[in-house]
């Protein structure tokens, strides 16, 4: 349900996605977010599994993750987890350059390509936690 819930979130904010990939693992294939899914109209693009290269930009995401923030930390309650995450969210959006948007920030990016005149929001990837 909270795999439902943060997704519906995203649906009102930015509109649905043609598909939904993910993985195998047991919260992508539940009878309810798949129910979910079809009511929504969105398609699913199952990955194989053993074949994490069909989804590498969220592989490398959350390997970014793990090495840059969750390796480093040891949470003692999920507050302190999800300030820290969140830190480390604004940090990768925000101020972190990344090679494959020519060296510019996320938010710079989005705020690059947006239509003149359009606002963009500054939240660029969902939290994390």
């Amino acid at each position: 349900m909270r795999v439902i819930e943060a997704l519906s979130r995203l649906v009102s904010e930015r509109g649905a996605p043609r598909y939904l990939r993910s993985d195998n693992g047991p919260e992508f294939v539940a009878t309810a977010l798949l129910k979910w899914v079809v009511d929504q109209g969105i398609e699913t693009a199952l990955i194989e599994p053993g074949k994490p290269w069909q989804n590498g930009t969220t592989e490398s995401f959350n390997g970014k993750l793990r090495d840059e923030c969750l390796s480093l930390e040891w949470f003692r309650h999920r507050l302190e987890a999800r300030v820290v995450i969140e830190e480390w969210r604004r940090h990768y959006n925000e101020v972190r350059p990344h090679s494959s948007l020519g060296y510019r920030t996320p938010l710079e990016f989005v705020r690059q390509s947006a239509p003149q005149g359009k606002h963009v929001e500054a939240r660029v990837n969902p939290p994390v936690v």
